[in-house]
């Protein structure tokens, strides 16, 4: 062995490595509300939030027995809810299982990325986020940038193109 290496990783010096630091940044319902705040503060929104917690709290958790707030494993799931002041008009419901419905001017993005959430409402309150119309098949799209060359489009129905959602199409 050559010193001064470090052969830690190698699989061959019999140890096995460490696993990787969690690599979300936002690990807790309870992070991810204080991410929302800080975002209503840097772009001026009142913020009101709402907190379930318990298994017969949740929405998801439906099946819960009366009196039930443990998940089966022992742990108290929490959900959280967040309605931004101003326009656009958006909302936030944070799950337990690390995901995100975000609601933007009546237009729901099912299925966000925990972590994706502060750079979706950076997108949506900083301007980046914009409609596209087609002329055939008819019909709008939401589109909201996120870090690494991503995007989020979610379809909008005709009828729920508000004033807001209008001002942005490209």
């Amino acid at each position: 062995m050559i010193t001064g290496m470090d052969h830690s990783s190698d699989p061959a010096s019999g140890q096995t490595p460490a696993p990787p630091p969690s690599a979300s940044p936002l690990p807790t319902t309870e992070a991810a509300v204080a991410a929302l705040r800080a975002l209503a503060t840097e772009y001026g929104r009142e913020i009101e939030v709402t907190h379930d917690i318990g298994a017969d709290r949740t929405s998801r958790r439906s099946s819960a027995g009366i009196g039930v707030t443990t998940d089966p494993d022992g742990s108290l799931p929490h959900e959280a809810y967040a309605e931004f002041g101003g326009l656009p008009r958006v909302s936030v419901r944070l799950y337990p299982e690390d995901d995100a419905l975000i609601t933007v001017e009546g237009v729901e993005c099912p299925d966000i990325p925990r972590e994706d959430v502060p750079a979706f409402l950076r997108s949506v309150f900083g301007g980046l986020a914009h409609v596209t119309a087609r002329l055939f098949p008819p019909g709008y799209r939401l589109v909201v940038p996120l870090p690494g060359d991503r995007a989020h489009k979610e379809h909008i129905p005709g009828v729920l193109l508000t004033p807001w959602l209008s001002g942005r199409v490209r």
